[in-house]
């Protein structure tokens, strides 16, 4: 007999269109909407960078020699080129449109991150400290609405060895990030040994899966009811460290 076990909801909101230009913070939007406490708030990284200024317009960037010869390789302009250079720690490899770089957060992605989708001018780079971003919007919801939620900041993200993008989390507060079930009892009693959840890139998979690529404009996701501790969990726990790196 099949029995429910477990039951989450996921809500995609439409927002208004973010300019940069708003006078009022994204936790007092977010709190408009009828929260619960334990939900989860996911947040695309394209609203952080813009409601954070974290747009840069190209007629400010002077293209470097080495963005001018590598914008030739890749077929992208020098000014986007200049700032994939200047938002990354290392250039991990070049690929036939893009390249493979160490962010400055540590995230090894195409194009450290930077794009121009769902900006109307300008270069869009990530947010610069999304865990900070992520604990200022949850610290600023339990203030507005004494809630006690969690904030995941996701993005879309290639992984290697895979076709397609997929969501992750670039920054995580109030619930857990990396969960280390070590120790834990499998259905037949064997103590799991290795098992640690990468949970925080579940649900930011979940909610890109409702948010979508193109033009749904659906930035923001509640889930609710969502099986996951709610400890103080960080993106940068779910960075794999170089040493650690066996392709690398």
């Amino acid at each position: 007999m099949i029995k429910e076990r477990v039951k989450m909801d996921v809500i995609g909101l439409e927002i208004p269109l973010i300019s940069g230009n708003e006078d009022y913070t994204l936790a007092e939007l977010i709190s408009t909407y009828p929260l619960e406490d334990k939900d989860v708030i996911v947040i695309a990284e394209t609203v952080v960078s813009k409601i954070e200024k974290n747009v840069i317009l190209k007629n400010e960037i002077t293209p470097s020699n080495e963005a001018r010869n590598l914008s030739k390789k890749l077929g992208k302009e020098p000014e986007v080129v200049q700032v994939i250079l200047d938002e990354s720690n290392e250039i991990v490899k070049l690929g036939p449109n893009f390249i493979i770089t160490e962010t400055k957060h540590g995230f090894v992605c195409a194009n450290s991150g930077v794009d121009e989708s769902n900006t109307s001018k300008g270069i869009k780079p990530l947010p610069k400290n999304p865990d900070k971003s992520a604990e200022e919007i949850r610290m600023g919801i339990k203030k507005i609405t004494g809630k006690k939620v969690g904030v995941i900041i996701n993005d879309s993200m290639g992984r290697p060895f895979r076709k397609g993008s997929c969501g992750i989390a670039i920054g995580v507060s109030g619930v857990c990030g990396l969960w280390d079930r070590k120790g834990e009892k499998d259905l037949f009693g064997r103590e799991l040994k290795t098992t640690e959840v990468g949970i925080a890139d579940e649900l930011a998979a979940t909610a890109s899966a409702v948010m979508g690529q193109s033009n749904e404009g659906i930035p923001l996701v509640i889930i609710r009811n969502a099986p996951v501790p709610f400890t103080n969990g960080t993106g940068k726990e779910l960075i794999r460290k170089k040493e650690e790196d066996v392709f690398r």
